[in-house]
C-alpha cells in the first residue's frame, strides 16, 4: 500500500512526511491522554498495549482514503482490523497534514499557511498570484435544517462547498481556503478573508482573475486584471475581434490555476465528497498541501 499508485507521493517523500508528522502525533496522543486522564503519566513512555496499526499504517491509510475515498470498512479489512480503527486513524493523521500548509517552490523548509503569507511572499519575491475559486459536490444537509439553502451552487445546480484556491504563474498551489456553503459568491468569499485589505497592505502585489472578481478589479485596477467587458450588440467587427484577442490573452495566462483546481481534484475524495461537511476544509487543506509538495518539486 505504500506504492506511488496508492499514496498519491513517491516512497522518497512518504518517508520524509512520516519522519515530519511522527512528532507532532505523538504529542497530539500524549495530550489526548494526559486530558482523560487528568494528570501527567505514571508509566514510561512505550509501556501498555501497541496500536492495531502502526503510526506508518496509519499515515498510508489515511493517504490511500484521500486518494481513493474508499470506505473504511474496506481499508479495514485490508489491514485487518476493525473499521473504527481506520476511522480513528483517518481522524488523527488528516488534522496534521492539513496543518502543514504550502510549499514554496526552490525554498526547501518554508511553507505558506495564511494568506498574509501568501501576499508578504508575493510581494518579497514580485510573484503575480492568480486566484480562482472551485466547487466540490457535498452531502445535501437533512431536511428542515437552519442554512440548508445555503448549500445549492446556483452555478452547479448542486450542494456543494465553495474554495478559492491561489497559484503563481506556474500553476504551482500557494494556498486554499475560503471555505464557504456553494451558494455564496467566489468575490465574496475570498473578501470575508480579508483580501481587499490584504491588497491596501501589498500595493505591489498583482493578481489575474476570472469575471466573478470584476469587483476586485475595480477596487484595485492596479493590482487585479480581469477579463475585458463584453462588447455590445451593436459593436463594429474591429471591437469585437480586439475584445477576442484580449480575452484570449488573458485567459491564456490564467489557465494555469484552472489547472491547479483540476490536479487538487485527481483525488477521488475532492471529486465528490462523501464525508462530513464539518470535515471538507481540513480534507481539502491535507489535499492541496499534497499537490504543493509535488509541485514545488517539478
Amino acid at each position: 500500500m505504500s506504492h506511488r499508485i496508492f499514496t498519491g507521493i513517491r516512497r522518497r517523500k512518504l518517508g520524509e512526511l512520516i519522519e515530519e508528522l511522527a512528532g507532532p502525533w505523538t504529542a497530539a496522543g500524549e495530550d489526548r491522554l494526559r486530558e482523560r486522564r487528568g494528570h501527567e503519566r505514571l508509566r514510561a513512555p512505550g509501556a501498555g498495549p501497541d496500536h492495531d496499526l502502526t503510526f506508518t499504517d496509519r499515515v498510508i491509510v489515511t493517504l490511500v482514503y484521500l486518494r481513493f475515498q474508499l470506505p473504511h470498512a474496506a481499508l479495514a479489512e485490508l489491514y485487518r482490523v476493525d473499521r473504527s480503527t481506520v476511522t480513528r486513524a483517518v481522524g488523527e493523521v488528516r488534522p496534521l497534514l492539513a496543518a502543514r500548509g504550502f510549499a514554496v517552490p526552490g525554498e526547501p523548509g518554508v511553507r505558506l499557511r495564511t494568506l498574509a503569507d501568501v501576499f508578504a511572499y508575493a510581494q518579497a519575491r514580485g510573484v503575480e498570484l492568480r486566484i480562482d475559486g472551485t466547487e466540490v459536490q457535498v452531502r445535501r444537509p437533512r431536511a428542515g435544517k437552519p442554512g440548508r439553502r445555503a448549500f445549492v451552487s446556483g452555478k452547479k445546480k448542486m450542494n456543494t462547498k465553495k474554495a478559492t484556491a491561489i497559484t503563481d504563474r506556474k500553476g504551482w498551489t500557494l494556498w486554499a481556503g475560503a471555505f464557504r456553503p456553494g451558494r455564496m459568491h467566489d468575490q465574496t468569499a475570498v473578501r470575508t478573508e480579508g483580501i481587499a485589505d490584504l491588497f491596501r497592505q501589498h500595493p505591489q502585489v498583482k493578481a489575474k482573475v476570472d469575471a466573478g472578481y470584476r469587483g476586485l478589479a475595480k477596487e484595485f485596477p492596479d493590482q487585479v486584471q480581469a477579463p475585458p467587458l463584453k462588447p455590445k450588440k451593436d459593436a463594429t467587427p474591429e471591437e469585437t475581434a480586439a475584445y477576442e484577442a484580449e480575452r484570449h490573452r488573458q485567459s491564456s495566462q490564467r489557465i494555469c490555476v484552472e489547472h491547479a483546481n483540476a490536479e487538487h481534484k485527481q483525488w477521488r475524495v475532492l471529486q465528490r465528497y462523501l464525508g462530513r461537511r464539518e470535515d471538507f476544509d481540513e480534507t481539502y487543506l491535507a489535499v492541496a498541501g499534497l499537490v504543493s509538495d509535488r509541485a514545488a518539486e517539478r
